[in-house]
C-alpha cells in the first residue's frame, strides 16, 4: 500500500461526507437504498459505488481513494459481510485511515442482522465465514488474522444495532448522527481568520433558531466588493446549518451560468441540485420545474445563490419566497446592493474588510503557516507595509502572502517599493474588474474620475457637483457605485474608494496607452504630465489633477503650453504647481476649472469657455477675466476669492444661469459690473473684505433668488453710500 507523505496528510481534501461499506446481496435493495435516500434528502454527500465510480476506472483504486477522502466511514455489518474479501479489504482500509486521521475521520458501525458480539468474537455466521476464509487462504493465514482483528476492532466502536427495529426510525437516527459529526467539523472556524463574528452576525439575520410556529421564509443578501470573502462566509454558514433542512443546495457563480447557458441552463442546474437522481429520468424541463416547486412547497430548503447580477433571477428560477415551505432560507450573494433590494431580500449583510489584527493573522498564516509570528522591528515594518498595501482585503492579503512566502525577507523591501509604482497583481485585478465590467458607460466614466482625479475622502457633495459639471448624472452614478460596493460613504459624507479599486481604475486608464500618457483619458501623476510636455502627444486627455507632492516636483517648472493643446479637456484641477510660458488657450470643452494661485493676469484671450460650468481661481494673480462679453450660458459658479490683483469683473449679461459669485478678499476691486443685478438665478454673493469696493449695482439686493449676501468689511462701500444719500 502506498504510504502518504506528511505533506499530503496535512493538506488532505475531503471529497465526500460519508463512505458506506456494505454487502450488496444482503442490503442493497432495502436498508442501503433507504439509507442513501435519507442522505440525499438531507443534502449529505455519501459515496456509493454504483453511482460515484468513474466508468472504466479501476474499482479497487477508486474505492480506496473514496475511503481516504470521506469524513464519516460507515460499516453496515450483515450476515454475509465477512464472507466477502472485498468488504474485508474495505474494512481494513477504513480502520487504517481512522487510525491515521483519528480527529478527522469517524467510524460508525451498523449491526444490521448480526449482533455486536457475533462480530467481536466471529461467532455464528461469522464463524462459518472465517472458517471458509482460512481454507481459501491457508497459505496466508496472517492476512485472515488481520481481518479477524479488524472485526473485533470495529465491534468496539459506538454504533447501532438495528435488528428487530423499525428501519426508518433507525435510519433517521443514523442520519442525525452523521449530521452532528459534520456540524462539529464545519463549526470549527479556526482555519478561517475573522470568520467567527461574521458568521454570528449573518446567522442572526437568518434566524435559524426561530421557534415561532409560523416561521416565515427568509431571504438574506450578502453584498460587498470582490475578494472580500462573501462566498466563503455563505458557504461556512451553509455547512453549519444544512442539517436543519430537508433540501439544500449552493449554486456557484450564477451570473456566469446565466450568461453562458441562459435561463434554461440555470434552471437545469437548480433542478438537478434539488431533485438529484430523479432528474436523470426526466426529459422535460418544465415537468422537472413543476416537481421541484412542488417539493419546495412541502419541505424546508436552504439555498445559496452566489454571484447574482440581475434582480429577476430568483423569480426566473422559480424561487418565489411566497411558494416556499415555511422556515426555508435563501442566501443571495451579489456585489450590487441595489439588485439585492430589488430582489426583495429581507435583510442585507454587508461584508466587512479585515481589521488590522485579522489582516496580520491571515498574512502570518499564509506566509509563516501560523496565526502570529514574532518579528524583528524592521521586519514588522515590512509586514505593516504589505498590510497597508492590501487594506484589509482578504484576496489581496492571500495573493501577496503567496507571492512573498517563497522569497526571503531581505527582498521584501524592494518588492514593496516595486509594488507601489508597478501594475498591481493581475490575480487581484481580475476579480475586482468584474464589477467594473458590469457598469454602464456613464458609471465607468464616473468610477475612473473618482479613482484618478479625486482624493480619498473628498466631500460627496463637491464630487457630485463637479461630476454634474462634466455632464454626468452624478446622483445616479454615485448611488450605483455605492450599491455595487465600488465606493463607500464615510461618516463625514466623504467618498472613499478601497486602494485596490483605485489601483484598478488607474490601471485601466494606464492601459489606454501604455507608453504615451498624452493618449490616455486622465492624467494625475506629475511625471506623466511632464512626459506629455516633452512628447507633444495630448489629443486624448479629458481630465487632469495636477499637484506637486515632493520637493523635486515643487521645484520643477512645467510648460503651460501643453494645456493649450489639450482640445478634449473637460476637467482641470491644479494646485501648487509652477508653470512657464504663456497660456494662449484652453479647451472649449472645458466644464470645470479649478486652479489655485492661477499665475496669469488674464484668462486666455482666445478661449471661448462656452461649456464652462464652474470657474474657481482662488488666490490668483488675475486682474481681469476678459474684456468682451462671452456666451456663458452653462456657467453656474465663479470663485475668485483672495485674488488681490482683481480690479474688474466682466460683463455677465450672457451668463444668465450664474448662481454663485465669490469675490471675498479681492481688495483692489472697486466696482461690480451692472450686469450682475440682472442675474435672476444668483443665490450667493460674497463681497466680504473687498476693502476698495465703492459701488454695487442699484437694486442688486432685490434679486429675488438671492439667499446669501456678505458685505462685511466693505468699509468704503458704506462710506460712499452715506455720501450719496
Amino acid at each position: 500500500m502506498e504510504r502518504e507523505s506528511t505533506r499530503s496528510r496535512s493538506i488532505r481534501i475531503w471529497k465526500h461526507e460519508v463512505f458506506v461499506s456494505f454487502r450488496g446481496e444482503d442490503t442493497r435493495n432495502n436498508f442501503i437504498d433507504h439509507l442513501f435516500a435519507a442522505f440525499d434528502r438531507k443534502g449529505i454527500d455519501a459515496f456509493k459505488d454504483d453511482r460515484n465510480l468513474k466508468q472504466g476506472g479501476h474499482i479497487s483504486t477508486e474505492l480506496m481513494e473514496a475511503i481516504e477522502t470521506s469524513t464519516v466511514l460507515m460499516v453496515v455489518l450483515s450476515k454475509n459481510y465477512a464472507s466477502s474479501t472485498w468488504c474485508l479489504r474495505e474494512l481494513e482500509k477504513i480502520l487504517e485511515c481512522a487510525k491515521v486521521h483519528k480527529t478527522s475521520q469517524a467510524v460508525l458501525p451498523v449491526f444490521y442482522d448480526v449482533t455486536p458480539s457475533e462480530v467481536r468474537t466471529q461467532s455464528g455466521d461469522y464463524e462459518k465465514a472465517f472458517a471458509e476464509l482460512e481454507r481459501r487462504f491457508e497459505r496466508d493465514l496472517g492476512m485472515v488474522q488481520k481481518w479477524r482483528e479488524a472485526m473485533a476492532q470495529v465491534a468496539e466502536f459506538s454504533g447501532w444495532d438495528v435488528q428487530n427495529k423499525p428501519q426508518h426510525t433507525e435510519i433517521e437516527k443514523i442520519v442525525e448522527r452523521v449530521i452532528d459529526i459534520q456540524h462539529c467539523k464545519s463549526s470549527n472556524l479556526d482555519g478561517l481568520v475573522g470568520m467567527h463574528p461574521r458568521v454570528e452576525e449573518l446567522e442572526k439575520l437568518l434566524d435559524f433558531d426561530c421557534s415561532s410556529d409560523d416561521d416565515d421564509v427568509r431571504v438574506t443578501g450578502i453584498c460587498g466588493m470582490g475578494g472580500i470573502g462573501k462566498s466563503t462566509l455563505a458557504r461556512v454558514v451553509f455547512e453549519r446549518n444544512l442539517h436543519r433542512f430537508s433540501v439544500t443546495c449552493i449554486l456557484d457563480n450564477l451570473s456566469q451560468v446565466f450568461h453562458r447557458d441562459g435561463l434554461v441552463g440555470a434552471q437545469k442546474l437548480l433542478v438537478s441540485h434539488i431533485l438529484k437522481d430523479e432528474m436523470q429520468h426526466m426529459w422535460s424541463l418544465s415537468k422537472a420545474m413543476r416537481l421541484m416547486k412542488a417539493r419546495l412547497c412541502r419541505v424546508k430548503a436552504l439555498i445559496v445563490l452566489d454571484n447574482v447580477d440581475s434582480e429577476d433571477q430568483l423569480e426566473e428560477l422559480g424561487l418565489n419566497p411566497e411558494y416556499l415551505f415555511p422556515g426555508s432560507r435563501i442566501i443571495v450573494i451579489s456585489r450590487d446592493k441595489h439588485i439585492l433590494k430589488m430582489s426583495g431580500v429581507d435583510e442585507i449583510y454587508e461584508a466587512q474588510l479585515l481589521n488590522k489584527e485579522e489582516s496580520y493573522q491571515l498574512f502570518c498564516r499564509k506566509v509563516f503557516r501560523r496565526n502570529n509570528f514574532m518579528l524583528q522591528h524592521c521586519d514588522e515594518l515590512l509586514v505593516d507595509g504589505v498590510l497597508k498595501y492590501a487594506q484589509g482585503l482578504p484576496l489581496a492579503i492571500e495573493v501577496l502572502g503567496s507571492f512573498l512566502k517563497e522569497r526571503s525577507m531581505d527582498s521584501w523591501e524592494s518588492i514593496l517599493s516595486e509594488m507601489r509604482v508597478c501594475p498591481p497583481h493581475e490575480e487581484i485585478m481580475d476579480v475586482l474588474k468584474i464589477s467594473y465590467d458590469q457598469l454602464d458607460c456613464m458609471e465607468k466614466q464616473v468610477f475612473l474620475d473618482i479613482a484618478c482625479i479625486f482624493h480619498d475622502g473628498s466631500d460627496k457633495e463637491e464630487v457630485m457637483r463637479i461630476l454634474d459639471c462634466c455632464g454626468f448624472f452624478a446622483d445616479i452614478a454615485v448611488c450605483n457605485l455605492h450599491d455595487k460596493s465600488l465606493i463607500t460613504i464615510n461618516k463625514n459624507e466623504g467618498i472613499e474608494m478601497h486602494g485596490k479599486l483605485r489601483e484598478l481604475g488607474m490601471e485601466i486608464v494606464r492601459k489606454e496607452a501604455l507608453m504615451e500618457p498624452g493618449k490616455r483619458s486622465r492624467i494625475w501623476r506629475f511625471q506623466d504630465f511632464l512626459n506629455v510636455c516633452e512628447n507633444k502627444a495630448m489629443d486624448y486627455v479629458e481630465a487632469i489633477r495636477l499637484e506637486s507632492q515632493t520637493m523635486d516636483e515643487k521645484n520643477t517648472t512645467l510648460s503651460v503650453e501643453a494645456l493649450s493643446k489639450m482640445n478634449q479637456l473637460r476637467l482641470l484641477k491644479i494646485n501648487d504647481v509652477k508653470f512657464s510660458g504663456n497660456l494662449s488657450c484652453l479647451s472649449s470643452k472645458l466644464r470645470y476649472l479649478e486652479w489655485a494661485e492661477y499665475p496669469y493676469t488674464y484668462f486666455p484671450l482666445s478661449c471661448e469657455p462656452s461649456n464652462l460650468v464652474e470657474l474657481s481661481l482662488p488666490h490668483s494673480s488675475i486682474k481681469q477675466l476678459w474684456n468682451d462679453i462671452k456666451c456663458l450660458y452653462n456657467l453656474k459658479s465663479v470663485d475668485l476669492h483672495g485674488s488681490q490683483n482683481l480690479i474688474k469683473i466682466p460683463d455677465f449679461s450672457k451668463a444668465p444661469n450664474l448662481e454663485m459669485l465669490n469675490l471675498e478678499g479681492c481688495t483692489k476691486l472697486v466696482h461690480i459690473h451692472p450686469s450682475v443685478r440682472f442675474l435672476e438665478k444668483l443665490s450667493y454673493l460674497n463681497l466680504k473684505n473687498c476693502t476698495s469696493l465703492v459701488s454695487i449695482p442699484n437694486r442688486i439686493l432685490s434679486i429675488s433668488s438671492l439667499q446669501v449676501v456678505n458685505l462685511a468689511g466693505c468699509s468704503k462701500l458704506w462710506k460712499h453710500s452715506r455720501k450719496q444719500s
